[in-house]
């Protein structure tokens, strides 16, 4: 059994994916070829913004929007503290100091009040300067953004969406991607949307900001002359062989993946419905894209003996993330590591990620579920 089946995927789309291969290496234009513009306008279209940017990878996404705003030293950014280490690593290497926030138990996002709690303090104490919120839309879904839109109007804070495990998810038809000034995504392989390497996006209705990230992806150019850099950027552009990939599975995931994984976690929810596991939530009106399909593990369970036993029955799983941000290495001795996040803490040691993608079959679903109704009874 997979974890996410990238094989399987393979399998559905080969004819799709081999003939947009090859048309790229018969044209030999890798770079900012024609398929590139053409997924820009698609995902655009899809998301629901004027613009869309492609880049490097969803880091590099994050590194583009950071430096649009000229976030730096001094500048404090809102991370939440339950997330992948890009969400913190970013603005801390623009020199910000990122403050990390606690998150809410039932939907492992960014908890509004938290966050609002640390405006006001760091306002207070009045050693940085509050400048953006990074959301992150975790496990596929997307954050609380009728909260934390006003928060971060009322304090002239702008919002930056980490959509990199989002993509695909929405609130009441909007889709993920859209809610920031500035959203990101990441086309990592087991992404939502993923392509067969790295690759990134960011999102913006800013006709200005759309103009500087595409400079700033490129060497800082000038938008006539690649070779008048007219400000300092980096090299991050995605490549027109992932390019081509991805406007295969964007058709996929459009037409039946998405579906297809809210199938899967409404068999898992059955499924498991009986397991004494605290299972995940989607709030009303919010769908989710379930990039992980992620449980809570109740008191007396210990982590490590229910994977090791799933895995001699063949059942992959995986802990994202086993450290909230705060207590993270590189933050050690700085503001950062300040934190009170006790719901993060907690959540790094009781969560568990089970196998999740659009190609799950039902009776893999179902052997999962027995399994781990056989581990809870016998612990």
């Amino acid at each position: 059994m997979e974890f996410r089946d990238l094989k399987k995927q393979y399998e559905v789309l080969k004819p799709q994916l081999d003939t947009a291969i090859a048309e790229v290496l018969a044209d030999a234009h890798f770079i900012s070829g024609p398929q590139v513009g053409r997924l820009e306008q698609e995902l655009a279209e899809y998301v629901g913004v004027k613009h869309c940017i492609t880049c490097g990878n969803g880091t590099d996404a994050l590194t583009l929007a950071l430096k649009v705003w000229d976030i730096g030293p001094g500048d404090a950014v809102f991370v939440p503290d339950f997330t992948f280490f890009a969400s913190g690593e970013c603005p801390a290497a623009e020199g910000a100091t990122p403050i990390f926030v606690d998150v809410c138990e039932d939907t492992f996002n960014l908890n509004p009040n938290k966050l609002e709690q640390a405006i006001l303090r760091v306002r207070s104490e009045g050693k940085y300067t509050p400048k953006a919120v990074v959301s992150v839309d975790l496990y596929g879904l997307p954050a609380d953004y009728d909260r934390i839109i006003p928060i971060c109007k009322k304090y002239g804070l702008r919002l930056l969406e980490d959509g990199a495990q989002g993509f695909g998810g929405s609130i009441r038809g909007k889709m993920a991607c859209s809610f920031g000034d500035i959203s990101t995504t990441s086309f990592f392989p087991a992404k939502p949307l993923g392509c067969y390497g790295d690759g990134g996006a960011v999102f913006t209705d800013s006709d200005e900001w759309a103009a500087m990230l595409r400079s700033m992806a490129v060497h800082g150019k000038n938008a006539n002359d690649k070779y008048d850099n007219v400000r300092i950027g980096m090299n991050s552009r995605l490549d027109t062989l992932q390019a081509a990939i991805l406007l295969v599975k964007l058709e996929a995931f459009r037409e039946y993946e998405l579906d297809a994984v809210n199938e899967a976690a409404a068999r898992y929810n059955a499924a498991l419905a009986d397991s004494g596991l605290i299972l995940p939530k989607v709030p009303e009106g919010m769908r989710s894209s379930w990039a992980q399909y992620t449980v809570k593990l109740p008191d007396g369970v210990e982590r490590s003996d229910l994977q090791k036993k799933l895995k001699e029955q063949e059942i992959p799983t995986m802990v994202y993330y086993p450290k909230p941000m705060h207590l993270q290495g590189a933050f050690g001795g700085t503001d950062s590591e300040k934190a009170a996040c006790p719901v993060s803490e907690k959540l790094c040691s009781t969560v568990l990620s089970m196998p999740m993608h659009p190609y799950l079959q039902t009776g893999e679903i179902q052997e999962i579920g027995r399994n781990l109704e056989i581990c809870m009874k016998n612990r």
